[in-house]
């Protein structure tokens, strides 16, 4: 490794995990986040790990890990947005930690620290950080698990065998059983590139399979708790679900073929992932292509890799993703480390003049256009304060003229450039558009003036299920109540209902009694529209979220 570059790689690395940071305060600016969180705060409330509960109602969608991690740190630092978030970006630390040594072991120290730059930053990583849901956990759990079953394909080691299938089963319990084909994909592609692939039934390989079976018990054992000794409960309007078999088989079956309860109203596209990299993973995602390219080109000319775990763990999950037909965009996310470790010795090594130049002009764009966005954004924003953007720019403006006069090594210059673009794009992102984004967010207001202004044991309804930002920053239970049902609905305790604008006109239009306790100015939308980001015409893009009572 270059000397001169060695304080530029540390630079950026802490200036990576500060930006990921710099989000944890951040309030929810969209619904799933504050679902998770309020079912993980459920758990407190009902003082019972085994059972995933919203608005009072069994839950049956993901599986429990997260939820418990989420449970643990609620219970050490009380419960709020950064608790909620902590965890996930421990584990986002952790992805970090295990990409460094899987890189280190099979190319160059120097190689494994360009990894780990480019998946801290990542530009949905930094978002996932911010925007919390699974991804976090699953990058550590996959990556973590293939790195100990690559030193379990080397060398039998108990210790070896038991992370691989404890972090196996965690990212099962996670996200569901699909997530294997990363972790088996990735072995399954080095035992068959090194001719070895009947030793797929040695003693190792079935031992991490059982294990791995044995440590998702825990899931298995809630579910069954939950759903199967009580064939009697209502979900997805059906009796007798069995919670064994819908994670085992109809969450991931369901959701490829996108037939099961939770539906998309898309139908699948076999190259949405290909263009969702294109923002995803910018500002590595043209260059990933190229990597991909030569390392697929070099396996048909039976060129011998120094291993084969990310590209076919990744690709074979890619293809899976793609094939499905329920497709979100952060999907791909738990497949970044490996994407990064692809792409980590293209963005230093030694070229064709032609490839050389494609590569250089692949990065110049993101370096030049990512700084351009944020400029534009900010004047249009127009935020109470400019002090973040000011500071924004002094630090990563010095930073990549500082970086261009001293970093002699054209290739590095490059790559340390565009860290600089993608990370002063997301502190700015992280520490003004998104907290002005959740300011306007008025499931967080409605939820505030309960807690401050209705001290009496009001019960409080929500008219719609999607409102899990008001549930989560409620200090009290939240149940839920169909809205077709509130003109026959009576109680003998204060109640108050929580209503978005759409219902509101609804009800007026219905001629429901009701009165309004209080309004509240909301955005309605998760998509930021040019019309919001645009003060001069914001106005027109909100509406209002309503308290009301009978």
């Amino acid at each position: 490794m270059k000397y001169n570059v060695r304080p530029f790689y540390l630079l950026l690395f802490i200036l990576a995990v500060t930006v990921n940071f710099s989000g944890i305060a951040t309030d929810f600016f969209s619904d799933d986040p504050g679902l998770y969180a309020s079912i993980a705060k459920n758990l407190i409330y009902k003082k019972d790990l085994l059972q995933l509960y919203t608005y009072n109602q069994d839950w049956l969608d993901k599986p429990h890990f997260p939820f418990w991690m989420v449970y643990a740190s609620f219970k050490v630092f009380g419960i709020s947005v950064w608790a909620y978030k902590l965890p996930a970006l421990l584990f986002f630390l952790l992805s970090l930690v295990y990409t460094f040594l899987f890189t280190r072991k099979y190319y160059t120290t120097e190689t494994a620290i360009i990894a780990v730059l480019i998946l801290s930053t990542a530009q949905h990583v930094i978002l996932s950080n911010t925007d919390v849901r699974a991804e976090p956990y699953l990058m550590a759990l996959i990556i973590g698990s293939i790195y100990h079953v690559a030193r379990l394909y080397e060398r039998f080691s108990i210790s070896q065998l038991l992370l691989a299938a404890l972090l196996a089963a965690c990212a099962i319990m996670t996200k569901g059983i699909f997530v294997i084909v990363a972790i088996y994909g990735g072995l399954l592609g080095q035992l068959l590139f090194e001719r070895k692939f009947w030793s797929v039934f040695s003693v190792k390989w079935l031992s991490l399979f059982v294990l791995t079976a044995l440590f998702t018990l825990p899931e298995l054992y809630a579910l069954y708790i939950q759903f199967d000794m009580h064939p009697e409960k209502v979900v997805f309007g059906h009796t007798g679900v069995s919670g064994i078999r819908w994670f085992l088989w109809d969450s991931q079956f369901g959701r490829f073929v996108n037939n099961g309860p939770i539906q998309q109203k898309s139908s699948g596209d076999v190259f949405f992932f290909l263009h969702t990299l294109l923002w995803a993973f910018l500002p590595w995602c043209l260059l990933f292509y190229f990597s991909v390219y030569k390392t697929i080109k070099n396996i048909v000319r039976k060129v011998k890799l120094p291993e084969y775990y990310t590209i076919s763990g990744g690709m074979l999950l890619l293809v899976l993703f793609s094939l499905s037909r329920f497709q979100l965009p952060f999907y791909t996310n738990i497949i970044f480390p490996l994407f990064a470790i692809i792409t980590a010795p293209y963005c230093i090594k030694q070229l064709s003049q032609s490839e050389g130049k494609l590569r250089d002009l692949a990065q110049i764009i993101f370096i030049t256009l990512l700084p351009l966005v944020i400029i534009v954004v900010h004047f249009y924003l127009k935020p109470e304060s400019s002090v973040f953007f000011i500071t924004d720019c002094i630090v990563f403006g010095a930073l990549m003229l500082v970086i261009w006069f001293k970093t002699k090594q054209r290739p590095q210059r490059v790559f340390l450039l565009s860290c600089c673009s993608v990370l002063f794009a997301n502190f700015y992102l992280s520490i003004v558009f998104f907290r002005t984004v959740a300011a306007y967010n008025g499931q967080i207001a409605a939820a505030k003036y309960v807690n401050k202004h209705m001290s009496k044991p009001f019960k409080i309804y929500s008219l719609r299920e999607s409102n899990n930002v008001f549930q989560f920053y409620c200090n009290r239970p939240v149940s839920y109540l169909p809205v077709n049902e509130l003109r026959t609905f009576s109680s003998l305790q204060p109640t108050v209902f929580f209503a978005t604008q759409q219902i509101v006109d609804n009800l007026k239009q219905q001629h429901t009694d009701f009165k309004i306790i209080h309004a509240f100015i909301n955005y309605p939308q998760e998509n930021v529209l040019p019309a919001f980001i645009n003060k001069n015409t914001r106005a027109g893009t909100l509406n209002h979220v309503y308290l009301i009572s009978k």
